[in-house]
């Protein structure tokens, strides 16, 4: 598989392959914590996925952790506080905010922060030695990336509840019974994994994908009627497209499943 590999700054590897998957990379030694700049990068690589939708995005870590919690130093510093929790909200705000697939390729651990990020992905996929986990009132404070937001939604009030007063790590095993994992897989083939899932989708009808996201993320925080209305509005809008000619063609023509889409 080909790849262009470039860096948005210091801490972020990027790399975008030819199947249209972009695998962004945190790579702060030597647990990947998440302080100001790293922070900056994410947003700054996400706004990048806005603007210019690739066909599918994975993130995951260097080295064996997926990523701390925040940079506890900064937010030690009253100075710095505030600007330190604007960083998280705008990052993660991004990464939700990008319109195509997102897959957390969840290697290692994936405390406070780390687990909030993983929270604003579609899928995770982890290893079997991969863990969450939300240990802030350990140190007593709360989460203040989104996991009391995303997490519930995930989950539901009662099991985010339990998670977040406990601040236990949740293992793979069980991660994937309360659905905050999609997949469980070898250590050693997480990335893989993430990546070949991520290149389904970016070789499917593109548009499409991100339509039926769009209605998904959109809807539910709407009336039904509202999201219903969405979807019916979006659902007319993609069928004025390539994709949809080519699939209603060769469905007619050789069946479901055998239609090549060109992504437009």
């Amino acid at each position: 598989m080909a790849t262009n590999e470039s860096r948005t700054g210091v801490l972020l590897r990027v790399e975008r392959r030819d199947d249209g998957v972009v695998v962004a990379t945190l790579d702060r030694p030597k647990v990947n914590a998440l302080d100001t700049a790293l922070l900056r990068e994410i947003e700054a690589f996400a706004r990048t996925c806005i603007d210019d939708p690739p066909g599918a995005v994975v993130i995951t870590g260097a080295g064996r952790m997926f990523a701390a919690g925040a940079e506890l130093a900064v937010f030690a510093d009253p100075t710095l506080r505030p600007g330190q929790a604007d960083a998280f909200r705008d990052a993660f705000g991004a990464v939700e905010r990008i319109p195509c697939p997102t897959i957390a390729a969840v290697n290692g651990l994936a405390l406070g922060g780390g687990a909030e990020l993983a929270w604003c992905c579609d899928l995770r996929i982890l290893g079997e030695g991969s863990a969450f986990g939300q240990p802030e009132v350990l140190l007593g404070i709360i989460p203040g990336g989104g996991a009391t937001q995303r997490l519930t939604r995930l989950v539901g009030r009662a099991t985010a509840k339990r998670l977040i007063w406990g601040g236990a790590a949740v293992k793979a095993a069980e991660a994937l019974a309360l659905g905050l994992a999609d997949e469980v897989v070898g250590d050693d083939e997480i990335l893989d994994r993430a990546c070949a899932l991520a290149a389904g989708y970016a070789a499917g009808p593109r548009v499409a994908i991100r339509a039926a996201k769009r209605a998904i993320d959109g809807g539910v925080d709407m009336t039904l009627a509202a999201g219903v209305d969405l979807e019916l509005e979006l659902f007319l809008e993609v069928f004025e497209t390539d994709d949809a000619r080519v699939g209603v063609e060769s469905f007619f023509e050789h069946g479901p499943g055998k239609a090549h889409f060109t992504g437009s």
